[in-house]
Order: C-alpha cells, then sequence, then structure tokens
C-alpha cells in the first residue's frame, strides 16, 4: 500500500498536468520573410492580448493553450493573416510576397473556412473586378449610382451565402466566427434570428458569449428603436444634446479624421445636407477622434457645416459605447419623433431614402 500510494499521486499529478493541456502550436516557414516579429493577436473574455514571435531565416513558431477553436489574427509587417486555431500542431507554409496564399495545415476549423471562402470566389472576384475603375468614375455621379446598386447587390449575394451556411452548420466554430463578422455592423433582428439557429453548445462557446452580448447591444439601435439621448461637447466645448434636435430628420454620422471611407463619404453627406436643410433635416457629426486639432482640421478641410460632437475618446466616446459602434462610417438617421428610421445609409442610398422622406 505505502508504494501503491505515491504511484497513484503521481498518476493523478500527471493527469492534471501541464501534458493535458489543450494546446496549439504554429510553425511557420515563410519565404522571403525578413528577420522581424510577427504579432499574433487572440481573443480573452471581452478584449484580446497580442503574443510578439520573433522571426529568424522567415521562421516563427508559437505554442499556448487553447479551449476552443477560434479565430485569430496573425499580423505581419506588410498586412495580417486570418487563422483559425484550435488544439493541434498547425503549419504555415509560402512566400512573404503572397501571404493571403499561405499554406496553412493541422487545423480542421481552417479547412472549413478555407473552403467557405472558395464557395465565395465568383462573388468575391466580380467585386474586384466593379471596384477596379473606381477611381475613374468616382466623380460620375449617375455611373457610382451604377457601381453602388452593383456592389449592393453582390453584397446581399455574399450575405445570402453567409447565411444558408450558418444555417447549415449550426455548430460549427466558423459559423459562429461569420455571424461574429456580421455583427459589427450587422442589423439588430436578423443577426439574433442566426444566434438562435446556432447549437446551444455553440452559443456557449467564448465566440458565441461574446456574440450573444454583441447581438444584445445591437438591440438598442435596431430600426424601429427610440434613439437614446446624449449629451457630448461640440467643437467649442458646448454641450449639445441630439434632443435639441428632435422635430427633424437628423442623420446622425459617426466619423473621425483619420477613416478614410469616412472622409470619402463627407462630400456626398455634405450634397444631402445642402439639399434637404430647408426641409426638416439635418445632420449631426459624432467624431471617434481622440486628437482635438485634427478633428478640427478634418472638419476644415471637408467644409462640414452641421453640428460636429466629440468627447475625444476614440472608440471610447460614451454614445459609440452605448450603441456598439465598432467600424465608420456608420450612421442613423432618426425621424422626428426619435425614433431610428435607417441605419448605415451611404452614396445613392441615402439621397434615395431622404427622397422618400422629404419631397
Amino acid at each position: 500500500m505505502k508504494r501503491t500510494l505515491p504511484c497513484l499521486l503521481a498518476a493523478a499529478l500527471y493527469a492534471c498536468g501541464p501534458a493535458n493541456k489543450p494546446q496549439a502550436t504554429i510553425t511557420a516557414e515563410i519565404t522571403g520573410l525578413k528577420d522581424s516579429v510577427v504579432y499574433l493577436s487572440l481573443p480573452v473574455g471581452d478584449s484580446s492580448k497580442t503574443d510578439t514571435l520573433p522571426v529568424k531565416d522567415g521562421k516563427f513558431t508559437w505554442t499556448g493553450e487553447v479551449t476552443e477553436p477560434q479565430k485569430v489574427y496573425l499580423m505581419f509587417p506588410t498586412r495580417y493573416v486570418e487563422l483559425f486555431l484550435e488544439k493541434a500542431d498547425i503549419h504555415l507554409a509560402g512566400h512573404a510576397d503572397s501571404l493571403t496564399d499561405l499554406r496553412i495545415t493541422g487545423s480542421a476549423s481552417q479547412d472549413e473556412y478555407v473552403a467557405f471562402r472558395k464557395s465565395l470566389k465568383s462573388i468575391t472576384d466580380q467585386e474586384e473586378k466593379l471596384y477596379e475603375n473606381y477611381n475613374e468614375i468616382k466623380d460620375n455621379d449617375s455611373a457610382m449610382a451604377v457601381l453602388e446598386a452593383k456592389g449592393g447587390e453582390l453584397r446581399q449575394q455574399r450575405r445570402g451565402v453567409t447565411m444558408r451556411y450558418i444555417g447549415d452548420h449550426p455548430k460549427s466554430p466558423v459559423s459562429v466566427s461569420l455571424l461574429a463578422d456580421m455583427a459589427v455592423m450587422g442589423e439588430y433582428k436578423k443577426l439574433d434570428s442566426l444566434y438562435k439557429l446556432l447549437d446551444p453548445a455553440a452559443q456557449k462557446t467564448g465566440t458565441g458569449t461574446r456574440l450573444g452580448a454583441r447581438i444584445a447591444v445591437l438591440k438598442k439601435s435596431a430600426v424601429g428603436e427610440p434613439m437614446i439621448d446624449f449629451t457630448l461637447p461640440d467643437v467649442n466645448g458646448k454641450d449639445v444634446k441630439l434632443s435639441d434636435f428632435k422635430g427633424k430628420y437628423v442623420l446622425l454620422d459617426f466619423w473621425a479624421s483619420w477613416c478614410g471611407p469616412c472622409r470619402a463619404e463627407n462630400p456626398n453627406v455634405l450634397k444631402a445636407f445642402n439639399q434637404y436643410k430647408d426641409k426638416n433635416f439635418t445632420v449631426v457629426g459624432v467624431s471617434l477622434d481622440d486628437d482635438g486639432d485634427k478633428w478640427k482640421k478634418a472638419i476644415a478641410e471637408d467644409g462640414m457645416p452641421w453640428i460636429q460632437l466629440s468627447d475625444l475618446k476614440g472608440f471610447r466616446n460614451v454614445v459609440a459605447q452605448e450603441y456598439g459602434i465598432q467600424a465608420i462610417p456608420s450612421t442613423f438617421l432618426v425621424s422626428p419623433e426619435g425614433i431610428i428610421v435607417e441605419k448605415d445609409l451611404r452614396g445613392a442610398a441615402l439621397h434615395k431614402k431622404l427622397a422618400e422622406l422629404l419631397n
């Protein structure tokens, strides 16, 4: 008995020790990748952590614990690569000049994700071709309207394929990840209905739990919901309330001076403002800047005459956090009664909606 007990204790310790921890490894060998560092961004609770991976002779490695398959990001000096990490030995190989074509083996979830991406190829190829001559037609309103309409059609096709995939694969970590991506700027009702299609076990994963919380936040900003009142300082530091504009249609425009797509959309918003400002319509800008000088400079450069508000806290802006704004430009069209009429109107879609309401 005296000899047996230590053996049993040793076996128990071994069974509970590091050998049984759910570990994953990444081993990469990438031709042409200079000695530098690669960053690995992993989700942790409601945030993320970043590990630094030294690169030597095009090679780097990583080992860590994982409790479930999850999408992570490898950030190279020139771009980032999505990767589904799981309890496996994962290998990356390829060339630094074509990181999008890296061969990634060892992760079943990654294989599934690659197969899904291939199912979208006919759509994504059309999208790439559609925007090849964007710079040539960007100042041509009629040509841009055609481009936006076709682009919108292709996005709807892509979204349809994605939604069908989620419905057909309710247990898949890829489905959970795809729905989480849609929830960055999605509409509550559709996202909620898709979330309910997921297997309960998938909903209870780390990614699934965060997704559920995200959808609950988006309910506040769903079309048909009242826009919660808020107060923010303008460019002169004077407090302004959203309710000050009650009785008018208000385009609440979340943007920032550093946001290229926001700045590209500003002339379109200006055109709408000038056309409808005398028809019970105005614009209220909410900047997610953290530098007051850059914010004010962008307002002047883009010639935006409407009220501009910001607490200069970036994405920690109190209103952005209340409504779960994770990407910009992001807009809310609010009725004179303070109800959200439509979200994320851009380009010709903004003018079409305003014409319906105000002409």
